[in-house]
């Protein structure tokens, strides 16, 4: 398999998504006012589910796409994960990972296992494409523990906000096939909610990120999510 090639597709399938502002339906608002946090979650619905999550976050792009990017911590700060591997390194930008979740739904839905190709493309204006899509690794088949599930393009864009390069923009695009046998409606009524848990645990990750570099930190952001229907 080409790897490089189908990094650079599926950034450009992020991109494309990311440039597509119409027919989106708000599904969730949430507000965390002691951090003056306010989240939406957006939904598009094509073949498959697909969401768009928005957020403003208080790192500058280059070091919040490095977060974002790197596997090795990935664990501590993400709680939706029990583990984040990379499997294979292809080069410096591009790698595959092992990736196992949580259950969650109250325990309705079990931890899945993913095979994904997750790449980081810098383009002009400072904005970077941090893009994901499952692949089939022979050295990592289906096992039994956990169900294989797939998922299609996903991915973060990072971007300076221009009015306080201290501050980013992350828009983060999820559309994942849990698969096993569960029903549409509980996925439905779940995913929004890991999506602002997601965004909450990004930004409190920075924050602990920060504190333990120089025991300072001043958390503050706005946030917003998207599903397209």
């Amino acid at each position: 398999m080409d790897y490089k090639a189908l990094a650079q597709q599926t950034a450009q399938e992020i991109l494309g998504y990311y440039q597509d502002t119409s027919g989106w339906k708000v599904v969730k608002n949430s507000v965390r006012k002691q951090v003056k946090y306010i989240s939406r979650v957006w939904f598009l619905m094509e073949n498959k589910s697909l969401y768009r999550v928005e957020g403003m976050i208080p790192e500058s792009t280059s070091k919040l796409s490095d977060f974002l990017f790197k596997p090795e911590n990935r664990v501590r700060w993400d709680n939706s994960l029990k583990m984040y591997n990379m499997v294979l390194k292809i080069d410096s930008d591009t790698f595959l990972c092992h990736t196992i979740t949580q259950s969650f739904a109250m325990g309705s839905i079990s931890p899945r296992d993913f095979i994904d190709l997750v790449s980081l493309k810098h383009y002009e204006r400072n904005m970077d494409v941090i893009s994901s899509t499952s692949v089939d690794f022979p050295a990592y088949p289906p096992s039994s523990s956990y169900i294989r599930g797939y998922n299609h393009a996903c991915g973060y864009i990072c971007l300076p906000v221009q009015e306080n390069p201290t501050y980013s923009k992350l828009v983060m695009f999820v559309q994942t096939e849990m698969r096993g046998k569960l029903a549409p409606s509980i996925i439905e009524a779940t995913m929004p909610s890991n999506l602002v848990s997601f965004m909450l645990n990004v930004k409190d990750g920075i924050k602990t990120q920060k504190i333990s570099s120089r025991r300072g930190y001043h958390h503050n952001g706005h946030s917003s999510f998207l599903k397209k229907k």
